[in-house]
């Protein structure tokens, strides 16, 4: 066994049994525990996994989370309502939720695993059956914090609700399981940011899973800035289910980390239901990132829109895997899927899989990708009117990543986004 999945039982087997055993979910903890055991890591053979390594992470150990101390002026910059987490521990003196506006439920996931009503923490007994879902399955059996976030039937929150899971240093490797609910109820509106931030060089890894639900008619807007530490390991997984007249718009934007993966898993369940999704992978330094989008189109009249960009440099990595399949009886789905990707280095990669499968008669469908390097005679025209070589990349690069921001449709948030990627761009190891 390795040492990853070693250190991940070893931290099971010292969870107190009241807590593994919380609202009747430790059989299901103990099964999903076992399953994960059985199968390993996954390998280059299996195809969720081609091409992201998971060989040097199978050596490492990880101690259970621990509590740290973080400077309050460091989320300065995060108003609220806000949910802070520092190395996957909920930390009540720097979140701030004296400003929820009616209709509105955000508390940490251990609160509801301490209280007597099963049906809030129902999402941690989800089972997983395939393999390559191991992350998934760990997370099912060790998952003890995380955001629970619902809003009632019509209700409208005016300000966005911020969930920031912060990055310390502390005297060993740790990893946190993160289970996370956002429950949006029939006519529900709301805007939710979460930040993935550091407070300093550390090489945690975070293990996140989240359930998106929005029922008729909800509208969600969904910004993830993930900006950790250059040691830093995030698995996440998102799992939304959108109903008849819902409306998710979303960007994704990594930044940071050493290795990052996220799956987005998009059901489009009700009659008109539509997403849009957007990201920007910035791959510099050794940074590995590896993206998988799975959208499904279940019902009629559904709509994706899907813009992704990408920059590769140094030897940086970045993996792109857009699936898209619209099922039958899907008739008047719309599917529009674009990556497009910047190589600025001999020495990075990027790799781009997108995949478009219809069982479906009258539906617009199309996908592409590409693969190049900045535009030289636009980077000549910016140098001929007196603007330093570096400087002009960073123009160029910026004006490349602005397309998925617009996916939002909230011009503050996304000129707020568009700030941090330029400021991650001029950032010092960053291209220029």
């Amino acid at each position: 066994m390795s040492a990853l999945l070693d250190a991940f039982r070893t931290v099971f087997e010292a969870l107190p049994a009241p807590l593994v055993e919380a609202q009747g979910l430790g059989g299901a903890r103990r099964e999903s525990l076992a399953a994960a055991l059985a199968a390993g890591l996954p390998g280059p053979r299996t195809e969720a996994w081609k091409y992201t390594s998971l060989r040097a992470l199978s050596a490492r150990g990880f101690a259970a989370p621990a509590a740290a101390p973080v400077d309050a002026a460091r989320l300065a910059h995060v108003p609220s309502p806000r949910l802070v987490f520092v190395n996957g521990v909920f930390d009540a003196g720097l979140s701030r939720l004296d400003e929820l506006p009616d209709g509105v439920e955000l508390r940490p996931l251990s609160q509801a695993l301490a209280g007597d009503d099963p049906r809030t923490v129902s999402v941690l007994a989800r089972r997983y059956e395939r393999t390559d879902e191991l992350f998934a399955r760990f997370n099912a059996a060790l998952a003890t914090e995380g955001v629970l976030l619902r809003l009632q039937q019509g209700a409208v929150a005016t300000a966005p609700v911020h969930l920031v899971f912060v990055g310390a240093p502390a005297g060993e490797d740790q990893a946190a399981h993160l289970r996370h609910l956002v429950e949006l109820r029939k006519d529900a509106a709301l805007t939710v940011v979460e930040h993935h931030l550091h407070a300093g060089e550390h090489r945690h890894l975070a293990n996140h899973v989240m359930h998106v639900h929005l029922a008729g008619g909800a509208k969600l807007v969904h910004a993830r800035l993930q900006d950790d530490a250059a040691g830093a390991t995030a698995l996440l997984r998102t799992d939304a289910v959108l109903a008849s007249g819902t409306e998710y718009r979303r960007v994704d934007l990594e930044l940071g980390g050493g290795l990052s993966r996220h799956e987005l898993n998009v059901a489009l369940q009700g009659e008109g239901a539509a997403l849009h999704a957007g990201g920007v992978l910035l791959a510099d330094g050794r940074r590995h990132l590896d993206t998988r989008l799975g959208i499904v189109h279940q019902a009629r009249d559904t709509r994706c829109e899907l813009p992704w960009r990408g920059l590769a440099d140094a030897r940086g990595r970045a993996v792109f895997h857009g699936g898209i399949e619209i099922r039958a009886g899907a008739d008047g789905s719309e599917a529009e899927l674009s990556n497009k990707n910047l190589l600025l280095s001999d020495a990075a990669e990027i790799d781009s899989q997108p995949v478009l499968v219809i069982h479906a008669d009258e539906v617009k469908a199309a996908h592409g990708a590409t693969v190049g390097r900045l535009d030289e005679t636009a980077l000549f025209y910016l140098r001929s009117r007196g603007i330093p070589g570096a400087q002009a990349r960073v123009l160029l690069m910026q004006a490349f990543l602005r397309e998925p921001l617009a996916v939002l449709g909230d011009a503050a948030l996304a000129a707020s986004l568009g700030d941090a990627v330029a400021a991650r761009l001029l950032r010092d190891g960053a291209p220029a």
